[in-house]
């Protein structure tokens, strides 16, 4: 099993989606960046690697997907509240950022999303374990 999480995105402006992802709170590791790399922290075990497309293109090993045409992936990440997951997709729409799907509560699991400059979905989870429902033994 992995012991840590690195996600690769492509970006066409990677200063850009400094500002962007630095808007909403999050950190970067320096010792991981450059101007065509920014490494953002998620947690101590999760980094997703911003890189400039052409870098992206050879680690990736091929051409890179159009999010503007289809999904490559959804990033989701958790929240410490509902409120929290508003308040960092807010802040995502002020910084440029645009709604990908209204938010869903399900009762014990509240999602919302947005999507990035680079047009990368991105979802906000927050979940309540006490709700989660019980299933028979």
């Amino acid at each position: 099993m992995a012991s840590m999480l690195f996600v690769n995105l492509p970006v066409a402006d990677v200063a850009r989606s400094r500002r962007f992802f630095g808007a909403l709170g999050f950190r970067f590791d320096e010792v991981f960046c450059d101007p065509a790399t920014a490494c953002m922290s998620i947690n101590d075990a999760a980094m997703v690697i911003l890189m400039q497309r052409r870098r992206f293109e050879g680690f990736a090993a091929g051409r890179v997907a159009d999010p503007a045409r289809g999904r490559e992936a959804l990033v989701s990440f958790s929240a410490d509240s509902r409120e929290h997951a508003d308040r960092v997709v807010c802040a995502a729409l002020a910084a440029g950022g645009t709604p990908l799907r209204d938010p869903e509560d399900l009762g014990f699991m509240y999602c919302c999303s947005f999507c990035d400059p680079d047009g990368h979905a991105w979802e906000v989870v927050w979940m309540d374990p006490s709700q989660l429902p019980q299933t028979p033994d």
